[in-house]
């Protein structure tokens, strides 16, 4: 079997008498005619006027784009958006973009290009989002959780905020899309920081919404700020468009959050001894930052003290500066946590969550990490997939074992 890595892929092989179950998502059947579909959204939209209806000429337009880390074929349905607008009477002149970044990298002009497509990105100024920067941010007041919301400056001196993105499961916000295209997407350092604190709350789970703080802070903060249309795509690990969703940025979320528990959660009946997941290749593995969502949904299908194998090529590195410096105090989780609930901080979550996985099972890491950062991540470095499998089964054959070649929208759901 081969497995993503990276742009490229990586050949699995298995002793002969490993008893092995391989989990995908659920059948989805990608849209037959996906510009028809995208039109009849914009122009039908759930709990909302018309995009067309919505707009008027003279009007400036905000257009918020995923960043690299999370596919939304953005390419595909970003000219098909601006073309509306242009026919409802916006000028080219007054749409812009701003990359939903969070504190995540800035992006390159080629990235950019990429993302939105080489005519638009031509005629349509572009953006990127410094959370860190307080004169691109403007203070909108506090959350009922007591969260400052700074949100981009630009962004809202835009007289219409259309939001746009793809849905999959969050390890901790529950599913992603809707309202992260705001916060955490173009929301300062603080509020970012502030509403993140929440993840240590047990409600703050993958796959749920309902009673789950950090969800529903962020859904205050992007009320604050203000959406004026949604659009959300469900994707295939193909990156096929499976479903578009388009309208109110809550009612047509929750049903794009539907479609991707129906899709991508899986049932198992029992769990696995050893977990072997790749993240599903680029940019699913561009760093461990963004191949923990990986670990987390392999985790969900482990046995305690069982062992995975991760498949992420990390050719980014680690992928933060702060995670790198939380990772290297190498703190207990009970020091970790006690050090973040008095002062918490972006990164340390992250060394956090990490740390609270890594106390299920072994990580055997395959990557293009260096073993020595590897390892102090709290992971086992191996220099391939075959010295992993060797490694894993040399004492014992019949361990049972998940292969989840998309690690990182698969979500095993173990069966009450």
């Amino acid at each position: 079997m081969e497995l993503a890595y990276g742009h490229e892929s990586v050949n699995l092989q298995l002793p002969p008498d490993v008893p092995c179950e391989v989990l995908q998502t659920n059948p989805g059947k990608p849209l037959p005619d996906p510009k028809k579909e995208l039109l009849e959204a914009l122009r039908s939209p759930i709990a909302s006027p018309p995009l067309h209806k919505i707009v008027r000429s003279g009007e400036t337009v905000c257009l918020l784009v995923n960043d690299p880390t999370r596919a939304a074929r953005s390419d595909f349905f970003i000219p098909v958006l601006i073309e509306e607008l242009l026919n409802a009477g916006i000028r080219e002149s007054d749409i812009f973009i701003v990359f939903t970044n969070g504190t995540h990298r800035f992006l390159e002009s080629h990235e950019m290009e990429s993302l939105v497509g080489r005519e638009a990105a031509s005629k349509i100024a572009m953006f990127n989002h410094d959370s860190k920067n307080s004169k691109e941010l403007v203070f909108l007041g506090s959350t009922s959780f007591n969260t400052p919301v700074y949100i981009n400056k630009k962004v809202m001196e835009a007289d219409r905020r259309i939001l746009t993105g793809s849905v999959v499961h969050h390890f901790f916000a529950g599913f992603g899309g809707g309202r992260k295209a705001l916060v955490p997407g173009v929301a300062g350092w603080d509020t970012i920081q502030i509403n993140h604190s929440r993840l240590f709350d047990e409600r703050a789970q993958s796959g749920r919404l309902e009673g789950n703080p950090v969800h529903e802070d962020l859904l205050e903060a992007a009320r604050m700020a203000g959406a004026d249309f949604l659009l959300n795509t469900v994707l295939d690990h193909n990156s096929e468009i499976l479903g578009i969703y388009a309208g109110d940025m809550i009612e047509a979320h929750l049903e794009a959050c539907s479609m991707v528990e129906q899709v991508n959660g899986v049932a198992v009946d029992k769990l696995a001894d050893v977990v072997i997941s790749s993240c599903g290749g680029y940019p699913k593995d561009i760093n461990v930052y963004q191949a923990h969502k990986t670990l987390d949904n392999a985790m969900k299908a482990l046995k305690k003290r069982g062992r995975v194998i991760l498949v992420a090529r990390c050719n980014e590195g680690i992928g933060s500066e702060a995670y790198e410096q939380w990772a290297a105090k190498r703190l207990t989780l009970p020091e970790l946590e006690a050090a973040l609930r008095k002062n918490f901080a972006l990164g340390g979550h992250k060394a956090f969550t990490m740390a609270r996985l890594l106390q299920r099972g072994r990580v055997y890491l395959v990557s293009d990490l260096d073993f020595e950062k590897a390892q102090m991540l709290g992971f086992i470095p191996v220099n391939s997939l075959e010295e992993a499998v060797a490694e894993v089964y040399k004492k014992q054959k019949d361990l049972f074992t998940y292969v989840i070649p998309r690690g990182s929208i698969v979500v095993p759901r173990e069966k009450r």
